[in-house]
Parts: structure tokens; C-alpha cells; sequence
């Protein structure tokens, strides 16, 4: 079994950012602190879990625990060898994707390539009609979309907030439950951010 420390190390040596894609890859530390939220959501590793635009999330679980994660993601240059990936445009309506994802999914991670109303509109679309109807969102934007995503995902903004060491704004992590592991300060970012 791969540890997640090794699977992130890995990729994070394999896969360059790519900026034409708007692919920014968070910290390691960030990047774990994701996987031990997951681990904490599913000590059982009973969920399944779905991966929108966050790669670097996906490919830094355990190699178990990823048998039942899906990547939807639109590089299939650099992903469609991996087991659980899915060539997914937001673009495209949830309807067109397998039936077979419909309300399948426990928890939904989303980290869309814009961050913009539109584009937060068609990632909402899909992670709905994935998720189960008590599945659990996951997700991170500019903190000027929270009221936009309380509205359409009933998120609120955790206090950890990512480090994304190549993007030039800061992000927020939003969750749709309550988080003990993402209540606490993430030590990278300074306070005034």
C-alpha cells in the first residue's frame, strides 16, 4: 500500500502545473491536510468519492482508498490512464455522464479552473446530480463566492484555507458539514489573508 505522503510526492514530480489548463496544484501540506479530512469523513473507506478538477487531490490518496474515488477532469492527455478517470468538460450538462453516477457519490470535492458565477453554476449542476442526497460537498474558490455557493451548494467557508503556491489570489476551502480538521488555521497562509 502506498502511503499519501509518497502517491503526493509522486505526483507533484510528475505532473507539471499547466497553465492553459488553469491547473495550480496546492501545497503538500495542504494536499494533506485534505486527505486526513477524507480519512477522518471515512475511517471505514466506505465512501465513494468524486474528484472535480482537483488532480492533485485524487492522485494523492492511498492507492485503496482511491479504488473508489473518480477524477472528472478534462486533461486526458495527463490523467486518462488512471483507473477512476473520467473525461468531464463542466461545460457539459450531468445528464450526458453515465447514469451510473447519478447520486452515487458520499463526498464531492471541487476545485473548478475558474472562479467565476457561470462556471461555479455548471460545477453546481453536476456535483448535485452526483452526489448522493446526503452526500457532502467539499470544495475551493475566492472567498467573493460564498454567499454565491451557500445559495446553490449550502457551503460555508472552513477556517483552514489552502496554499496554492503558483496562484496569485487566496482560495478558500467551503464545506457543506462541520469540519474539526478544517476549524483550525492552515500555518502557511499569514492571518491578514
Amino acid at each position: 500500500r502506498i502511503s499519501s505522503s509518497a502517491a503526493m510526492s509522486r505526483f507533484l514530480r510528475k505532473y507539471p502545473e499547466k497553465e492553459d489548463f488553469n491547473q495550480y496544484w496546492y501545497s503538500s501540506n495542504t494536499i494533506q491536510a485534505v486527505v486526513e479530512e477524507i480519512e477522518l469523513l471515512d475511517p471505514q473507506n466506505a465512501f465513494r468519492i468524486a474528484f472535480l478538477s482537483c488532480p492533485s487531490l485524487y492522485f494523492s490518496l492511498p492507492t485503496q482508498r482511491r479504488a473508489n474515488a473518480t477524477l472528472f477532469d478534462l486533461d486526458d492527455k495527463s490523467f486518462s490512464r488512471a483507473p477512476g478517470f473520467v473525461c468531464w468538460n463542466f461545460n457539459t450538462p450531468p445528464e450526458d455522464l453515465s447514469p451510473d453516477f447519478n447520486e452515487q457519490f458520499d463526498l464531492v470535492l471541487a476545485d473548478p479552473p475558474f472562479i467565476t458565477h457561470e462556471v461555479w453554476a455548471c460545477f453546481a449542476k453536476t456535483m448535485r446530480w452526483i452526489a448522493k442526497p446526503d452526500g457532502k460537498f467539499l470544495l475551493s474558490t475566492i472567498a467573493e463566492n460564498a454567499s454565491f455557493l451557500s445559495d446553490h451548494l449550502g457551503v460555508a467557508p472552513a477556517v483552514f484555507a489552502p496554499s496554492i503556491p503558483h496562484l496569485v489570489y487566496q482560495y478558500r476551502f467551503f464545506t457543506s458539514y462541520e469540519s474539526p480538521r478544517l476549524s483550525v488555521r492552515n500555518p502557511e497562509i499569514p492571518e491578514d489573508e
